[in-house]
Parts: C-alpha cells; sequence; structure tokens
C-alpha cells in the first residue's frame, strides 16, 4: 500500500514524465563551482534506520526531528556537528506518511493524509506515549489525497493544504482547499482552487504560501498566496463552498484563457506569487523554508529556500506585494543533491538540512541515492549573485551580493530581458506562450555597486520577466555564479 500511493503521488504531484537526461540550462553554475561556497555534507543514515525523509522540524534542544514515509518520528543527535555525529532515537511510530512536523509546547504535530495530530511524551521516557488528533474534518479515501502542513503560525494555527482526488477532481470533502486548524482543534476552511501542493510556509511579513505542482490549470510550478477567502486556480474544489461558511463561491474561470485575463472576471482568483519556469526552475518543487538565520547562511536573509523533487536541486524565491497581491521573484541556487527532495529546514546553526528520497523504478529523479539527509553549509566566502529584484513603475531594481563593476552595470546592453506567460486551462501544463522582448532604456548602478536600477521600455502585465545578466561582472571582475532570475509581474506599482 505504501509503495502504490508513493507512486501515485509521483505521478501526480510530479511533472509529467520527460527524460531526466535534460539539461537545465545556461544559468545554473555546475556543483563544484557552487561548492565553493556551499559545500553539501552528508548526514549518515545507519542501514538499521528505515529512513525516507518527509517531515523536518528541529527541537529545542537543537536536535532534529525527521517525519519518515512509513510513518515514524526519529529524533537525531548530532546532525549539525562537523563532521556530522548522528545518534538516532525513534520518538513515535505508527502513523501515515509523514511530510509535515512542526513543534510546540512540548509536543510534536504531525499532519498526514487524513489528520493533524499532536503527539506528546507524557511520562517523560522519550518515547511518545499520547497521540492526540486535533483535526481530520476533511476526506480521505485514496493515494493521490496528500496533505502538506505549515509550522504554527502566529496564533498557534497549523495551515493544510489538501490534495486533489486523481489530479484532476475533488470527491472527498474539502480536496483542493486549504484549510487551517487551531490550537483547540476547530478547523477553518480558508481558500480554493489547489490541485496537487506540496509545502506550506509563512513569508517574512507573515503571510502563508504553498507550493503548486504544474498541471491542469497551472501552467507551471508555482509559489501560491493562501488569501484567506480566495480562489487560486483550479475550480474542481468548488463543489465544497457550501461547507465552508462566511467563504463565497466565485464565478467559474474560462479554460484555455490566460490567468490575467480572468482574473477581471473572477474577482477572488489569487495569481500565483511566483512561477519557476518548466525544467529551468524546477519540475515537482516541495517543502520550503524562510531564511530566519539571521545571515548564518550567507546574503540570502528572509528568503524562501525550496526543493525540488524531480531534479534534485535547490532554488530561492523572493516576494513583494505590490498593490495589495503578492509577487515576486525566483532564483537558481544549489544542485548536485543525492536524491529527490522532499523537505528543507534551517538548523540552529545556520545550516540547511535536506531530506527525501526516490525510487527510480518508477519516477527517476536525477539525485540516484534511494534516500538522502544532507546539509548545505555557507563557508563564509560570499558568492557573486543576484541577491533580490524588486518592481519598480517603469522597471526593477536588481540588488546584488557583491559590488558590480560599474562599466558593465551601466550598459543597458549588458541586459537581456524576455517575457512570456502560460495558457491558463483545464490540459496539463503549458508551453511558453505570449513572448516579448522589451529593451532596456537605461541601466543606473547604485554609487556602491550593489544594486542597478533599470528602466525597461515595457512591463508586461501576468508575465514571468525572463532576466539573463551573463554579461555582467563584479568589481573584481568575476561572473555571476547563476546568471538567470525570473521575476513575476500580477501588478505593476503606481508612480
Amino acid at each position: 500500500m505504501v509503495m502504490r500511493r508513493l507512486c501515485l503521488f509521483l505521478a501526480t504531484w510530479a511533472c509529467a514524465p520527460v527524460l531526466i537526461a535534460e539539461e537545465l540550462g545556461a544559468m545554473w553554475g555546475t556543483a563544484a563551482e557552487e561548492a565553493r561556497y556551499y559545500p553539501i555534507v552528508n548526514i549518515p543514515i545507519p542501514a538499521t534506520v528505515p529512513m525516507r525523509p518527509g517531515g523536518l522540524e528541529i527541537l529545542p534542544d537543537g536536535r532534529l526531528a525527521v517525519g519518515t514515509r512509513r510513518g515514524d518520528i526519529y529524533f537525531i543527535k548530532g546532525a549539525f556537528a562537523t563532521p556530522p555525529q548522528p545518534e538516532f532515537h525513534l520518538f513515535a511510530s505508527g502513523q501515515d506518511e509523514i511530510f509535515s512536523l512542526a513543534w510546540r509546547d512540548g509536543a510534536m504535530t504531525a499532519t498526514s493524509f487524513s489528520e493533524v495530530l499532536r503527539i506528546r511524551d507524557a511520562d517523560g521516557d522519550g518515547v511518545a506515549d499520547r497521540y492526540e488528533t486535533l483535526s481530520n474534518n476533511w476526506g480521505y479515501a485514496e493515494g493521490h489525497e496528500f496533505a502538506f502542513a505549515s509550522k504554527h503560525d502566529r496564533e498557534g494555527n497549523i495551515w493544510v493544504a489538501l490534495g486533489l482526488s486523481g489530479s484532476y477532481e475533488s470527491h472527498n470533502l474539502f480536496r483542493g482547499w486549504a484549510v487551517k486548524v487551531t490550537p483547540d482543534g476547530a478547523m477553518i476552511p480558508v481558500c480554493s482552487g489547489l490541485r496537487s501542493p506540496a509545502g506550506v510556509a509563512a513569508n517574512a511579513e507573515g503571510a502563508m504560501f504553498v507550493i503548486e505542482s504544474q498541471g491542469p490549470w497551472n501552467g507551471c510550478c508555482s509559489l501560491k498566496h493562501l488569501k484567506p477567502g480566495g480562489f487560486l486556480g483550479h475550480p474542481a474544489s468548488y463543489n465544497w463552498y457550501a461547507y465552508a461558511g462566511d467563504v463565497k463561491e466565485p464565478v467559474k474561470p474560462n479554460s484555455d484563457s490566460r490567468l490575467h485575463i480572468e482574473r477581471s472576471r473572477v474577482k477572488e482568483l489569487v495569481p500565483p506569487a511566483v512561477r519557476f519556469p518548466y525544467i529551468k526552475m524546477g519540475r515537482s518543487l516541495s517543502g520550503f523554508r524562510l531564511d530566519q538565520t539571521g545571515g548564518k547562511f550567507g546574503p540570502f536573509a528572509g528568503q524562501f529556500f525550496l526543493g525540488d523533487y524531480t531534479l534534485s536541486i535547490l532554488l530561492r524565491a523572493t516576494t513583494e506585494q505590490v498593490n495589495g497581491v503578492w509577487q515576486g521573484a525566483c532564483y537558481p541556487f544549489r544542485e548536485g543533491l543525492a536524491t529527490g527532495v522532499m523537505n528543507v529546514e534551517f538548523s540552529p546553526q545556520g545550516q540547511l538540512v535536506a531530506g527525501g528520497f526516490t525510487t527510480n523504478t518508477q519516477w527517476p529523479v536525477r539525485g540516484a541515492e534511494p534516500f538522502a539527509l544532507q546539509r548545505i553549509d555557507w563557508n563564509g566566502i560570499t558568492p557573486f549573485e543576484v541577491r533580490e529584484i524588486n518592481i519598480r513603475p517603469d522597471g526593477f531594481v536588481v540588488a546584488f551580493t557583491l559590488p558590480v563593476d560599474a562599466g558593465f552595470a551601466a550598459d543597458p546592453a549588458s541586459y537581456e530581458v524576455s517575457t512570456y506567460t502560460h495558457i491558463y486551462h483545464a490540459g496539463y501544463g503549458s508551453p511558453e506562450v505570449d513572448q516579448t522582448t522589451p529593451r532596456v532604456i537605461s541601466a543606473v548602478p547604485a554609487a556602491d555597486g550593489l544594486s542597478v536600477r533599470l528602466v525597461l521600455e515595457k512591463i508586461e502585465e501576468g508575465h514571468i520577466h525572463d532576466f539573463d545578466f551573463s554579461r555582467l561582472r563584479s568589481k573584481a571582475g568575476a561572473p555571476l555564479l547563476h546568471s538567470k532570475a525570473y521575476y513575476t509581474v500580477n501588478e505593476i506599482p503606481g508612480k
């Protein structure tokens, strides 16, 4: 049964099958170059431990907690030592596939297909002995119907994203919805329109987001804002509005349209905050986490770090709110992970832990190991990277991690920009369509060389803006480690 569910999951949640040998593109640095700044450290897993990492959490005493596909929870001491000296302790077992863990007030909250469970060690012997269902107020009947959850929000709630039935339909209560589970176990419907979501996490401002996979009504993988009362794009879950209290049913979107066009018809439609161009920036994005290390992990504090299952890579994303709507950009970060990445978590020391698994007989991934726990450490050397892109009324501000050469930065010819969008339709995925190539009119570097103000001939609403910075050089003469970035324009700020 477990293997059957996994096969269904990979067929649904990962994107349509193509050969893994496809190139990621020139914007990615080689794994060897990335390792100069962010080496990968393996956390050994004993042969006696049946580890298929899913959910990750950090305990108050600094140990790493891992929820597994077979329903176990392990506490690991020594995972963050250099070199790692892990000691595995089985805390709980007997659950379903665990892809989300959160610790609060002396208890572990684990989310699986059918429930949010609070688990305690009441007698203090290190082994769980009290299991309390906080909520199971949604339907569950088959292996496509995964559930992914957040950490506790500021009020102690857990946000749960519920996958559809069979990827295309919603046969069971609230499938395709995001719901909120309160500390006392009440379940509150939040928004509809999900298809096959994965990770759930809050940004620096506390807004909650979910990763959505490419598929029907989703031209590519994307980061979506879980806006209360919103509709996130896939209409199969409309049949549960009658049970959603004050959440009102929107009109249905037209197929074979464009998402920014349908927003004018469907007022509740929440556009993806960040879209990840297919293959170039992932094929089946998974768990993600906000960098709250205060600079311990390098120059990207306050940004999301995301895993991708199929391509065994890590990416970055930034978000900003424009005219009340979230949008932002994505950037390459690290390739060369050992297996399919299911989840990530930051350690107290500022390391990024990545865990996951694969079954190459059913859904091949780039990383060939059957399962792995790995740690990405920052060695203190800052790479020359695009740190962040922010929109302006007539263009963008591009910030860098190190000063850029003023001559290259001030030359509009140093920048190539193209734009495209996707077909918003009931079909699976979408090609890139409606391409444009807006001209960069001017480029003005800041006095410190850490940013450049770009003015474009035109900003295309509803389009991904695809930036190529390969001609730029740092003040020291080095090229960017990754020369590509992608900004999703949902709104253009007023002047």
